[in-house]
């Protein structure tokens, strides 16, 4: 089934995405997760070959090491879009390259959060409520690289890295134009772990302090001590697309799914609006982690 929010973002969502999540946060398997970074890498390579490069050159050229831009060319690395457009231009690709920037975009995820992130990336208002860790739209670099380091079974070094590039990118649409409405509700205990150690847990709220002044984000805590709470089912965010279209993105073990009906969608919405009712106000929210920053 094609969702015609999607759509309009060049991405086909299916009624139901399933793959299979890492823990605690769902970013999947080692190594890139599609052939396109394959692909793209040989094409790189044979087109540094024919043009004379040595890997050395093209990565002087570029801003990056040789083995960098080995790491391309075998595929085990994402370039950025400023390296594809660069060594599109010093190999003279006329493009060829450039061609791959989206897909290459998609395939820092792995596959079965791709459609999401494309969502993600471009919608009008977005609704997270999480409960083991930070949400990833407000990790800082390090609180993500400990997120990751700690899975198991665990990810190598190289997929880490990727991992970390691809969260953070993501939070660019906090400068986006027009700005989209981002809300989050999430568990206090998510903020009391201490996840990464005392330091990362001190940027980690800093970060959500800092966040939580922007104009279109509003952040709310759940206190451990409410009597009431209605998402004890687990976390989800809810999407909003350009045309008004609602989608609803599902987390959970063995399982990640994008629903796209009404029923479904709906059920969540009505969760969502009594768990911000029941949740501290964003001001008493930021309150609490403010006292929660000057006890570390």
């Amino acid at each position: 089934m094609t969702d015609d929010g999607a759509r309009e973002l060049g991405v086909c969502v299916s009624e139901e995405v399933q793959a299979e999540p890492e823990a605690p946060e769902p970013e999947g398997e080692s190594g890139p997760d599609s052939a396109v970074p394959l692909i793209f890498g040989r094409l790189l390579k044979r087109l540094r070959t024919q043009a004379g490069m040595e890997r050395a050159e093209l990565g002087s050229r570029t801003g990056y090491s040789a083995a960098t831009v080995a790491s391309f060319e075998q595929g085990r690395r994402i370039p950025s879009a400023r390296f594809i457009m660069q060594a599109d231009e010093v190999l003279g690709a006329q493009g060829v390259l450039v061609d791959f920037i989206e897909e290459m975009e998609k395939a820092q995820y792995p596959a079965f959060f791709q459609d999401a992130a494309a969502l993600e990336k471009k919608a009008v208002a977005l609704h997270f409520f999480a409960v083991q860790t930070v949400p990833g739209l407000l990790q800082t670099e390090d609180y993500a690289r400990a997120v990751f380091t700690v899975r198991r079974p665990p990810l190598d070094e190289a997929t880490i890295e990727q991992r970390v590039t691809a969260r953070l990118a993501r939070q660019e649409i906090f400068g986006r134009k027009p700005m989209p409405t981002i809300t989050f509700v999430m568990e206090e205990a998510v903020l009391r772990k201490g996840l990464g150690g005392r330091d990362v847990v001190r940027g980690q709220l800093e970060q959500i302090l800092l966040i939580g002044q922007r104009s279109n984000v509003e952040i709310q805590v759940m206190p451990d001590g409410r009597e009431e709470h209605a998402a004890l089912s687990g976390r989800f965010t809810l999407i909003e697309t350009t045309k008004g279209r609602r989608i609803a993105y599902v987390e959970a073990y063995k399982s990640s799914r994008l629903f796209i009906d009404r029923s479904t969608v709906r059920e969540l919405e009505e969760r969502y609006g009594p768990l911000r009712a029941q949740a501290l106000s964003p001001r008493e929210s930021l309150a609490l982690v403010e006292k929660l920053l000057g006890e570390r």
